[in-house]
């Protein structure tokens, strides 16, 4: 019987990768670079795109987002304001209310996602510290924002997360004054799970460290071209761990299969 369940588990995250693999293949047709945005509810991943994205299609960088959530579009609402492409995908209409987005969820929502007008698609994925990682969705990298407020010892509990990713954000960093927490801690126990980790410390609230995300974000098509140049894509791994136009004032909003 457990080998079973394995096997299961297995079935479905081979199937989730080949539907990865079609997305990535759009992605690369229209030359667009493919964030994957994830951390815990209430971390800060909307009010640091509010903060990050401003003004970046001035400095020559096209940004669209597609907004993963259960229910509602509160953090869309918000983002359209930037006046960049927008879309919602919703998981409890036809996906039976997952707490994550998986390939085919992204693959629903592409007709409506305006790939041709960004250079950059951020995938803001469902707050959840677990499932997220677990599946890919044709993205090029990883993004993992933690809040202060989380307590330094989340990368050692939840380490597929943290290991799944390129760069770590630890966000909320105005409220250290406040906490009882040692950053320092929290950073030591991202790079004991992923020592290749880039990890930042910004506040989205004031603006402290955010022209540094800026920054690694526009440096992110040129740098994903150059490691893919005469390779192929290696987005298609298991994550388990056994240890196209609309208007840029208004958001898309996708719900159903």
């Amino acid at each position: 019987m457990h080998r079973t369940k394995v096997r299961v588990v297995e079935d479905a995250l081979d199937a989730n990768n080949t539907i990865a693999q079609a997305n990535r293949a759009d992605f690369d047709r229209e030359h667009v670079t493919v964030v994957n945005l994830m951390s815990a509810p209430g971390a800060g991943k909307t009010t640091l795109l509010e903060s990050a994205l401003v003004g970046l299609d001035e400095e020559g960088l096209r940004v669209g987002v597609l907004e993963g959530d259960v229910a509602g579009s509160f953090d869309a609402d918000r983002l359209s304001v930037l006046h960049i492409p927008v879309t919602q995908l919703n998981t409890d209409n036809g996906f039976g209310g997952e707490c994550h987005l998986d390939a085919n969820m992204v693959r629903s929502a592409l007709p409506a996602v305006a790939l041709d007008d960004m250079d950059v698609l951020i995938v803001e994925n469902v707050g959840n510290l677990v499932c997220p990682a677990e599946f890919r969705i044709g993205e090029d990298t990883r993004i993992m924002v933690c809040s202060v407020t989380e307590g330094e010892d989340k990368p050692l509990k939840y380490p597929l997360m943290f290991r799944a990713c390129e760069l770590v954000v630890i966000n909320k960093t105005d409220l250290l004054a406040h906490l009882d927490f040692d950053a320092d801690l929290l950073e030591r126990n991202v790079k004991q799970v992923n020592p290749d980790a880039t990890v930042m410390r910004v506040s989205a609230k004031t603006g402290e460290g955010v022209e540094a995300f800026r920054a690694w974000l526009k440096a992110l098509p040129e740098r994903m071209g150059d490691a893919s140049h005469g390779h192929d894509h290696d987005h298609d791994g298991h994550d388990h761990d056994h240890d196209h136009g609309h208007d840029h004032h208004d958001h898309e909003q996708v719900t159903t299969a």
